[in-house]
């Protein structure tokens, strides 16, 4: 989805926080996705939602808890395409494949730089 941050990033994540992103999510037409931080509690959780974007809603959950020899994330995501039924075959033909790999490359960029993930 060629996904990339364009604005400032903080130190730290908190209520608030606005995020704008440039994704590409059909035929590399690069589209404003805007996210707002809408819960934050460090080291625990953090929410982000679609303010503007290619989705109907997006809503975001971070969860982050401490086990045994590091850390387990864990991520809940709703979303609803625009389009009603042409949404729905959009996200049968790319949408659900292209989310999957946006998370399987996160897992793997975790996993490569802070140790195996079960």
């Amino acid at each position: 989805m060629n996904f990339r941050i364009v604005s400032d990033s903080p130190d730290r994540i908190y209520e608030g926080l606005i995020i704008e992103y440039r994704v590409c999510p059909l035929l590399s037409i690069p589209v404003k996705w805007i996210t707002e931080i809408t819960h934050a509690k460090e080291p625990y959780y953090f929410v982000d939602e679609q303010r503007v974007g290619p989705y109907r809603m997006w809503h975001h959950e971070h969860r982050f808890a401490e086990i045994d020899g590091g850390m387990e994330m864990t991520d809940t995501v709703n979303y609803v395409l625009p389009l009603g039924p042409i949404g729905d075959i959009v996200h049968s033909l790319t949408v659900k494949r292209r989310l999957k790999r946006i998370f399987d490359f996160r897992r793997e960029y975790l996993r490569e730089n802070f140790g195996e993930i079960e």
